[in-house]
């Protein structure tokens, strides 16, 4: 039988078990012991957050913003369509209105600027999207935000240790979210954070987190009771979580080289296939620097892309498209709403493909994978 070579495989520093046992040692295993706090210490130092919290999951985190922001019915959000649903769920759960926007061709990030005849009275936040771990326009973003007194929340799951012009993503917007799902470059199974960066947010984004209450602040000695303050639920990770999370944290430079060298290796062996017009490779504007996220392929067609996926996999490959635009969607339809048309989303939706890339993913095997694009590629009109 032909092995296959997933499209994702987590990876493991060696210090994830025994953490876990250091975590089971300690007598604590609920959210909020050593290793929460060490995590939350590395990124607020390392993401340069005036504070973190972890989450069970980036869809937590961005649910946690919607409450944070006080998020009411009919109040709209502007977002890309082509995004994860949590972009838009975790906003239309307090009745709140996605509102798409169409997308840049060259990065597939919001094209900032639409945004601006998007805005409307009853427009509160704007979202975006760090597709592939690659920065959207914050200068301009924010700047729009500020004239029009408005939110940013940064959906920057796939973005850890991406920057923008040396700013780290999630450092930029009023509210950021990272995602460390077993997908991602750094990973906990399931597991998010949610980075504040205005002060006025911290005390009640801590309350919300623990299920509206001030039990953080009982344990800290800064209440004598905790009661029930606010509206919120439970959104801490457990300690085995952070203890695995932890863990990758320290070599989280080490992760990011490593696929660095992976997404270089694709992208300098692909190019000829660009020159030929039968690809679109993935692009880097100059004052972003990314975390190889992802690695994907933009084909001439929807055809094209189907065809390149079956006839791949038979070679010993699994690639995989991305997302189905959020506008299309059932959901989509019935709880958001669109601005003028997505034409980029729908055609560059229908095109990409994404390349297996992961820590472990041998020179042997980036070769198959190469000799296989390859092959594939020469077969298509």
């Amino acid at each position: 039988m032909r092995e296959i070579i997933p499209f994702n495989k987590p990876y493991l520093t060696g210090n994830e078990l025994v953490y876990i046992e250091q975590a089971y040692k300690n007598g604590q295993l609920a959210g909020d012991g050593p290793f929460t706090k060490q995590c939350h210490q590395w990124l607020e130092n390392r993401i340069d957050t005036k504070k973190a919290f972890l989450t069970h999951s980036c869809t937590a985190a961005l649910e946690m913003s919607a409450i944070l922001l006080n998020i009411k019915p009919g109040d709209e959000i502007i977002m890309p369509s082509y995004t994860f649903v949590s972009t838009a769920n975790a906003f239309v759960l307090h009745g709140g209105v996605p509102v798409f926007v169409d997308i840049h061709e060259d990065t597939l990030n919001i094209n900032e600027s639409l945004i601006e005849e998007a805005i409307t009275i009853h427009t509160k936040v704007i979202v975006p999207v760090h597709y592939a771990g690659v920065a959207c326009e914050m200068d301009v973003i924010m700047d729009i935000a500020r004239r029009h007194n408005l939110l940013v929340v940064e959906d920057a799951a796939q973005g850890i240790l991406s920057s923008y012009k040396g700013r780290m993503l999630g450092s930029i917007g009023h509210l950021g979210c990272l995602s460390f799902h077993e997908t991602k470059n750094i990973i906990s199974g399931e597991g998010g954070a949610l980075l504040i960066n205005e002060e006025k947010f911290i005390d009640r984004a801590e309350i919300i987190r623990e299920k509206g209450t001030d039990r953080s602040q009982f344990f800290r000695g800064e209440v004598g009771k905790y009661t029930w303050k606010d509206i919120g639920s439970s959104f801490l990770p457990g300690e085995i979580t952070a203890a695995f999370l932890f863990a990758q944290f320290q070599e989280s430079r080490n992760i990011t080289d490593k696929r660095l060298l992976i997404w270089n290796r694709y992208n300098e062996a692909f190019i000829e296939f660009e020159g030929f017009m039968k690809i679109r490779l993935p692009v880097i504007p100059k004052n972003c620097k990314h975390n190889a996220h992802m690695y994907y392929l933009l084909l001439n067609s929807m055809a094209d892309r189907d065809k390149f996926i079956e006839d791949i996999k038979i070679k010993g490959v699994n690639c995989i498209f991305h997302y189905i635009p959020l506008h299309l969607s059932d959901a989509g339809i019935k709880y958001g709403k669109s601005c003028e048309n997505l034409d980029i989303t729908e055609k560059y939706a229908n095109r990409l493909v994404r390349l297996p890339l992961w820590v472990d993913l041998t020179e042997e095997k980036q070769r198959k994978i190469i000799d296989a694009v390859f092959e594939t590629l020469s077969r298509l009109q």
